[in-house]
């Protein structure tokens, strides 16, 4: 029955239409401090379900104070772990994956940063992990990035770096993998295919502008990503539910990048 369980998530999760993953995140207040686009946390979270994603990620409690008004509006990613200000380079437990099904979640979610000191424990916590996801038929995220003090900032967005983290995912049973943008289609066209399980892909700093990750976007689909998971610049961006709904566009229902341009301009017009 777990199995059962694990598919019957999966297609919470993932959308009907395209098969992919439009996820955001809210939870980086203890990963990155206090950010402005998040406060009031209530209020960002209305907003972004207003968009109607295919999933919203946030630690526990916030999903215990905030997350209700919406439940079976959008599907609900359980965040299990996080790094913080002070210890950039690990990612702690900070609820398990039984938690995750009781609050209702279709995912548990878990960090995992390699490159460094402090791989070993990380790769160990994701193995145990990925085994309880798999005994409560929970379809499980991760959050991989090859950022650890082994590993200069230059050298994170690499390809073969990217392509060991999310490999190391994939070998340990994770469903779904996040991680960072290479920079090129052509670069992460080689992530994709050394990893059989599906890889989907963080905003991060890739522009200055809502454009440039609109074109990635498109890039990624393109080339066969399974979808994304973007935080920072949709909530920070002025009209959230628009560009949610415009990334739509783009994943769901095949859109150019020309025309999920105009169809945000013609959004945001409509609400000024």
């Amino acid at each position: 029955m777990a199995f059962l369980g694990k598919e019957i998530r999966l297609k919470r999760l993932l959308n009907g239409k395209s098969g992919k993953l439009l996820a955001i995140t809210v939870d980086h207040s203890i990963a990155r401090g206090i950010q402005t686009g998040l406060i009031p946390i209530q209020k960002t979270i209305d907003r972004i379900v207003a968009g109607a994603p295919d999933a919203i990620t946030m630690h526990k409690g916030i999903a215990d104070m905030c997350f209700q008004p919406h439940a079976g509006k959008t599907a609900l990613i359980l965040k299990c772990s996080s790094f913080s200000p002070y210890q950039p380079g690990f990612d702690t437990w900070v609820t398990d994956v039984e938690e995750a099904v009781r609050m209702g979640a279709d995912a548990a979610s878990m960090g995992c940063i390699l490159g460094g000191s402090e791989q070993p424990e990380q790769l160990r916590q994701l193995g145990l992990m990925a085994k309880q996801a798999m005994s409560f038929g929970m379809p499980l995220v991760a959050h991989i990035y090859p950022r650890g003090d082994f590993i200069e900032k230059k050298d994170q967005y690499t390809w073969k770096n990217v392509a060991y983290a999310v490999r190391a995912g994939a070998e340990l049973g994770v469903d779904i993998i996040k991680t960072n943008y290479t920079g090129s289609p052509d670069t992460f066209a080689k992530v994709i295919e050394a990893c059989p399980a599906r890889v989907v892909v963080a905003g991060g700093e890739v522009g200055n502008k809502i454009e440039d990750y609109l074109r990635m976007t498109r890039d990624l689909m393109d080339i066969g990503a399974a979808g994304v998971t973007y935080g920072r610049f949709v909530w920070e961006y002025e009209y959230i539910a628009e560009l949610v709904k415009v990334l739509k566009f783009i994943i769901h229902d095949n859109g150019s990048f020309s025309d999920a341009v105009k169809l945000l301009d013609d959004l945001v017009k409509s609400q000024k």
